[in-house]
């Protein structure tokens, strides 16, 4: 990463020259966006300056070092912080005490505590920016009175990165080092890793399973969907217990207890008063999920088919345009509700970080699901059922003949059942609501749309619901790998070589105008633009520790400009996955297959993303998943109405006998004879059609249109159907809640109230607080819950004790921070 600026001999002495021992890296920006008068640029410099110093006196007052250096641009600045040894020490002895009169696990310490790589970085980060109340210096991105503070990072472990990255071989790549991770990572990462390792390892099962209903039941087999609801009601429960064993093991069980309040936080406000405010963001969602509802509403309509009956020019580029209202429209409308969903989650002032993440995740959570599944239940409930129908209303809306201003009910009512009267109000086409026969089609029409109500069916596609599922199961996990891993590269493989040109150009300028000095470098450099200007700046540097040095800096650049690993969105794609295997997959069962496969490779990805394409993560203490388990817990119990829904509408297995595919091949005057006689045998077309129209039949000459353009009693014996079909599902919500209680029971006391690790860390737990009541607990040979902290870092491969090291580059020693400042004012 450094070859570019380092030659082969100064590569040889880097090897002999230690780099710093940097905590964590402060990101100070002096000036803000936006065009500023010379005045207003000097006024901004003064600030910022001001600012600056009080940073790094705050900061060396509290026992730390701290000194800064240029960023990638003027006015950027990186501050280097490290926490000496003896600080530290006495960090985790307040934070084991504070845990310990908290009731959280501590294990008694009888020689010295290794502090890992994570618990270091986490408890000077807490010490940087808790607030003073918590014992902290208040430093943080978000508290007003620092504004110019953008960010706080911690660098990687470069070394540890790449062992990490090469250690996922194919024979071991389901397997989770979860101590490696959160010795490095922390508590929040390793839960994260250790849910996606256990969900990949629980859906082998939903894979075989998936494979022997593809090829061995009939479509929409009550048996897979059954197996699968208890599947994933084994998975959430056992993860239930697992995560609270994990938080035994990691000693976090009752971490919130000992959470830091957030910078943003105002006392004073009263428990219910902050509940009305939470209350009061529900009207809110509500209102942008109508939003989102109805431009995918509108887009499913226009997509499945507006789109099959246009007829004219450029039809192939029509198909496409549903997409491209998608891609401009929900992202949009995505972006400006998230913007308000972090206004209303900080006005709702919750004191602790979980809380408000947890409230903010909720809320996002709502629109995304709706987003993922919404087009799969139009599909299910409004394609398959109503399909003939709503084409019929779209081809008479499309000529003028369709009535939409006797109320939403109303027009909603004519869309579903196809009870249209005219078509083209100005031409003499007629067709008729219940035969479907047309008595003449405008050529004007006929070129540019399919105006035959005649044809309405064959514009219906019987597999959309498969086709759907492969799409969200297989090319969106495609896509969203691309656009994770493969991305980024890009992006950033054009953005270097445009840097390299522009630089290429500044230095062959600067060569010819033979300028050497600062200032002639600056004005010669204005006609590049910035991008010159900040690479004048770098030639001019002169680091005390030489190429080490300036190889160190330029390598802690490329860290600032990576964008902030976000937990949110790798928890959101597994949690959207799950609800695609639990509640869809009986329309493709190769769906839990799709997932196994992917996951195998998201745990490589993942780990290569969060170490490459964004910025170390801050550590976190953590004793569980958040409201992703409440997520999960929603999904599972959805897919039990879904799936008792699909199966009772379109299995082939829950069809009678009196009724089959082989005598469709009857004209239709004669088939709709028959289906008018008896209201039962309107009830079993009705249940064939479905069956068929949802891909679980091979298509057969049964008219589509059972949903009211055949006749009234096909129309009340759908009604019928679907009004049956909500009951069975509320029947299996009911039984969700019992077998759930049941296997929650079962799950508890296997893997929780029988466990011996339990029991042995509860008992130690139990030995040091009766120590302490004995008051044994500083005497000699008893158990002591705070040791000796065992301060190493591992540089080069060796380990090298915290009070020993030395800074051979004296890095420590100047601080460039304020000449940065300074040069702004100049630059003006």
């Amino acid at each position: 990463m450094y070859t570019s600026y380092v030659d082969s001999d100064s590569q040889l002495n880097m090897g002999k020259t230690r780099v710093p021992d940097v905590d964590l890296v402060i990101a100070f920006r002096a000036t803000k966006n936006g065009s500023l008068s010379k005045q207003q640029i000097r006024e901004e410099a003064r600030k910022a300056e001001q600012q600056y110093k009080r940073l790094i006196e705050t900061l060396t007052y509290a026992g730390l070092k701290a000194v800064g250096r240029r960023g990638e641009a003027l006015g950027h600045i990186l501050v280097f912080v490290t926490c000496p040894p003896k600080h530290v020490e006495e960090l985790v002895k307040r934070e084991r005490h504070s845990d310990f009169l908290s009731g959280l696990p501590v294990t008694p310490s009888t020689s010295a505590i290794p502090l890992s790589p994570s618990d270091r970085i986490r408890l000077v980060h807490a010490y940087i920016s808790s607030t003073p109340t918590d014992g902290g210096l208040g430093i943080s991105s978000d508290a007003p009175e620092w504004d110019l503070v953008e960010f706080i990072f911690p660098l990687h472990d470069r070394e540890f990165n790449e062992a990490w990255i090469r250690s996922w071989k194919p024979r071991n790549i389901a397997s989770v080092h979860l101590e490696r991770i959160r010795d490095q990572f922390g508590d929040a990462l390793a839960f994260y890793f250790a849910f996606l390792s256990s969900y990949t390892k629980f859906l082998v099962v939903p894979a075989i399973l998936g494979l022997f209903a593809h090829f061995m039941l009939p479509p929409y087999s009550p048996y897979y969907s059954v197996i699968l609801c208890l599947w994933s009601i084994v998975f959430v429960e056992w993860w239930r217990v697992h995560e609270r064993i994990l938080s035994l093991r990691f000693g976090t069980r009752g971490s919130f207890k000992v959470e830091k309040r957030r910078a943003q936080y105002k006392p004073g406000l009263r428990w219910w008063a902050r509940e009305l405010r939470v209350l009061a963001s529900v009207p809110v969602i509500l209102l942008f999920a109508g939003i989102l509802t109805t431009i995918l509403t509108g887009i499913f309509v226009f997509e499945a088919f507006v789109t099959q009956l246009y007829e004219g020019p450029g039809k192939k580029i029509i198909t496409f345009t549903p997409t491209l209202l998608f891609v401009v429209l929900v992202p949009r409308v995505l972006a400006v509700y998230q913007a308000v969903a972090v206004r209303l989650t900080n006005w709702e002032n919750h004191a602790h970080k979980s809380t408000h993440n947890a409230s903010l995740t909720l809320k996002t959570f709502a629109l995304s699901a709706i987003v993922a599944y919404m087009g799969l239940g139009l599909s299910a409930f409004v394609y398959v059922p109503f399909g003939e129908g709503v084409m019929r209303w779209v081809q008479a809306w499309l000529f003028g003949g369709a009535q939409t201003n006797h109320g939403i009910a109303a027009t909603l009512r004519d869309m579903l059942n196809g009870t249209v009267l005219t078509i083209g109000k100005d031409s003499t086409l007629v067709a008729d609501a219940v035969k479907g026969v047309s008595e003449k089609i405008p050529d004007s029409a006929a070129s540019v749309w399919d105006a035959n109500p005649m044809n309405a069916t064959e514009k219906l596609n019987p597999g959309r619901l498969r086709d759907q599922m492969f799409a969200y199961t297989v090319t969106n996990q495609v896509v969203n790998t691309f656009m994770e891993v493969g991305l980024p590269f890009v992006l950033r493989r054009v953005e270097a070589f445009r840097k390299n040109k522009a630089n290429g150009k500044g230095k062959a300028n600067s060569h010819a105008s033979g300028t050497v000095s600062m200032g002639s470098n600056s004005s010669s450099a204005s006609d590049n633009g910035n991008s010159l200007k900040k690479r004048v700046v770098f030639e001019d540097e002169k680091e005390r520790g030489g190429m080490a040095e300036r190889a160190f800096l330029d390598g802690v650049r490329e860290e600032a400009a990576l964008p902030e690993y976000d937990l949110f969105v790798d928890y959101s794609e597994m949690v959207v996955q799950f609800g695609y295997v639990v509640l869809w997959s009986t329309i493709w069962p190769l769906a839990g297959v799709m997932a196994f496969l992917n996951n195998l490779l998201e745990l490589r990805s993942d780990a290569f993303k969060m170490t490459v394409h964004n910025r170390r993560p801050i550590p976190s203490r953590t004793d569980t998943i958040g409201p992703w388990l409440d997520a999960l817990t929603f999904l599972t119990w959805l897919g039990a109405l879904t799936n008792s829904a699909l199966v009772y509408l379109f299995s082939p297995e829950l069809l009678p006998g009196a009724v089959s595919v082989s005598n469709a091949n009857i004209g239709t005057a004669t088939f709709e004879a028959n289906i008018s006689e008896t209201l039962n045998e309107s009830k079993l077309a009705v249940e064939e059609h479905l069956v068929s129209a949802s891909g679980g039949l091979s298509p057969s000459s049964l008219p589509w249109g059972v949903d009211g353009s055949s006749s009234p009693a096909t129309l009340s014996a759908t009604k019928e159907l679907l009004l049956k079909a909500v009951l069975v599902s509320l029947v299996a919500s009911h039984g969700f809640i019992l077998i759930r209680l049941l296997i929650r029971h079962v799950v508890e006391r296997m893997f929780w109230r029988g466990s011996g690790e339990v029991e042995e860390r509860e008992r130690e737990d139990r030995e040091v607080k009766v120590q302490f009541l004995k008051g044994n607990v500083a005497s000699k040979g008893a158990p002591k819950f705070v040791g000796e902290v065992l301060i190493e870092r591992e540089v080069g491969g060796e380990l090298v004790d915290g009070e020993t090291a030395t800074d051979s580059m004296e890095f420590w020693d100047h601080d460039e921070g304020i000449e940065e400042i300074q040069r702004i004012s100049k630059e003006a």
